[in-house]
């Protein structure tokens, strides 16, 4: 056991990300299953339908599990009502600060913890109370910073006193050890779970991850970055010379056509650079064993 794991109440220091709509209540319980902390992404959707997934997370598993908050949706006063109500004791944020929440959170034994993108957030969000930190590196998927994991990890790990988790560009055990190394106590993984058995993405889907052995990788939009896998509708969008409210539009509209229309290369799949480490399905199970392997000192 180290600071996270004691935090979290799982087995491993292994946290799946919050992929909205990819991450919800069969996915989240499946990781919490095999040892990791399941997270249900909360982004995008409403209280109802939170409650609704929770109540999935917790007839597939009685392990602890996660809710994410992307703190720039107008209903998150909503979910975090939600999320008191329902029992949840663990949340991560991201897309803000927590800081007009903490209050509420904290009363009701909730453990608060941020992802952020660099040092300067990383000492105000400390300051706030939380629990830990995630810091992820560039090479994630989505919404990324302008730093990169080898660079930032071990940058906020020195000045901060609460546990860090990395995020970032890990798929494998060598990601997770190289994490450690560098003095986090934790992990977040994304998009090798987005792939899994158990997530809600068509196969289609899985095979453009799988298969996207050419450089580069990934594409980054707009800014701040927006990291997403090269299909033929990214390469389209980088030609138009888009605002950021447009490329935001697209953005939305183009990933449901590959989640929801199983339509890959006319859509958008976000995704981090680690894709090509990412080959084959595997269960929750698997990736979480995978992914241990690399705390064995």
């Amino acid at each position: 056991m180290n600071r996270v794991t004691a935090i979290l109440g799982t087995k491993y220091p292994i946290i799946q990300g919050a992929m909205q709509y990819v991450a919800n209540g069969k996915l989240a319980a499946a990781v919490s299953e095999a040892g990791g902390l399941g997270v249900v992404a909360a982004g995008g959707i409403s209280s109802e339908q939170l409650i609704t997934e929770i109540n999935i997370v917790r007839k597939l598993t009685q392990k602890q599990f996660a809710v994410n908050l992307n703190l720039q949706y107008k209903n998150v006063p909503e979910l975090v009502k939600t999320v008191i109500e329902q029992g949840v004791k663990i949340i991560t944020t991201g897309a803000g600060t927590p800081k007009y929440y903490m209050d509420d959170l904290k009363k009701a034994g909730i453990k608060v913890i941020p992802v952020v993108p660099n040092l300067k957030i990383a000492q105000k969000i400390e300051k706030l109370g939380v629990d830990a930190v995630i810091a992820e590196g560039m090479e994630a998927g989505a919404h990324i910073g302008q730093n990169s994991s080898l660079v930032l990890w071990p940058q906020i790990v020195q000045n901060l006193s609460i546990p860090v988790i990395a995020a970032g560009g890990i798929a494998t055990r060598a990601g997770v050890k190289a994490a450690f190394d560098l003095g986090c106590e934790g992990v977040q993984s994304g998009t090798v779970f987005s792939v899994c058995s158990e997530s809600p993405v068509s196969d289609q889907w899985r095979e453009a991850i799988y298969q996207n052995n050419n450089e580069p990788a990934t594409l980054a939009l707009g800014m701040p970055a927006i990291r997403v896998l090269n299909t033929a509708r990214a390469q389209k969008i980088t030609q138009k010379n888009l605002s950021q409210a447009e490329l935001m539009n697209n953005l939305n509209q183009d990933f449901m056509t590959a989640f929801k229309d199983k339509n890959v290369e006319n859509g958008v799949i976000f995704a981090g650079e680690d894709v090509n480490l990412i080959h084959q399905k595997q269960s929750a199970q698997q990736i979480i064993n995978e992914l241990a392997q690399g705390l064995e000192k």
